[in-house]
C-alpha cells in the first residue's frame, strides 16, 4: 500500500519561482505542502489502494506522482488539476492566486482550503484512472465522480460545505 506514495513528491522548479513574486511563491509552496500532506492522509492512501485493486491498476504502472507547486495553463488559457502520461507519470497542479483569492472573498480561507483538498484529491483520482483509461475521458471522469462520491459519502458525513464543493470541482 505504501508503494505508491514512495513515489509522491513536491516537484519545484526553481528556475520557474524567479518570475514570481515572494509573496507568491510562499502562497504556491503553502498550496503544495497543503496537498502533499492531504494525499498522504492514512484514510485517502488506503482509499486509492481500494481503488488501485478495484480498477486492476499495478501500482508499478505509476511511475511517480508530483506535487508541482507553480500551476500549468493550458494554450487556451484555462488552468490543468492535473496530467498523466504514457509511462505513468502523473502531476498534479494548483489552481491559480487569483482564482484562490476571489474564492476566499466567497467561502473564507477555511473554505478555501478544504476546496484545495478536494481538488486535489479528485485530481489524484482522475489522473490514476488515466493510468488504465489513458484516452478515455468521459469514462476517466464518469469513475472519478463515483469513487470521490464514495469517499466524500464516507468522509465528509458531518460537512454541509461538501456537496458545495462537489458541485465546484465537477462542474463539466
Amino acid at each position: 500500500m505504501n508503494i505508491l506514495f514512495n513515489k509522491m513528491e513536491i516537484s519545484v522548479h526553481a528556475e520557474k519561482l524567479v518570475e514570481h513574486s515572494e509573496k507568491h511563491v510562499d502562497f504556491y509552496m503553502k498550496y503544495a505542502f497543503t496537498v502533499f500532506e492531504t494525499l498522504q492522509e492514512p484514510q485517502f492512501r488506503k482509499f486509492l489502494h481500494w481503488i488501485l485493486r478495484n480498477e486492476k491498476i499495478r501500482q508499478d504502472e505509476v511511475k511517480d506522482v508530483e506535487v508541482v507547486v507553480l500551476p500549468f495553463q493550458k494554450k487556451n488559457g484555462n488552468g490543468l488539476a492535473g496530467r498523466c502520461n504514457s509511462r505513468g507519470e502523473i502531476r498534479i497542479y494548483p489552481k491559480r492566486i487569483d482564482f484562490c483569492r476571489k474564492l476566499i472573498r466567497k467561502c473564507g480561507k477555511k473554505g478555501v482550503h478544504s476546496y484545495i483538498k478536494h481538488r486535489a484529491r479528485a485530481a489524484l483520482i482522475h489522473e490514476l484512472l488515466h493510468v488504465k483509461y489513458l484516452n478515455d475521458e468521459e469514462k476517466v471522469r464518469k469513475l472519478t465522480r463515483k469513487y470521490f462520491n464514495i469517499f466524500t459519502k464516507h468522509r465528509d458525513v458531518q460537512n454541509p460545505d461538501a456537496s458545495n464543493l462537489l458541485k465546484m470541482l465537477f462542474k463539466h
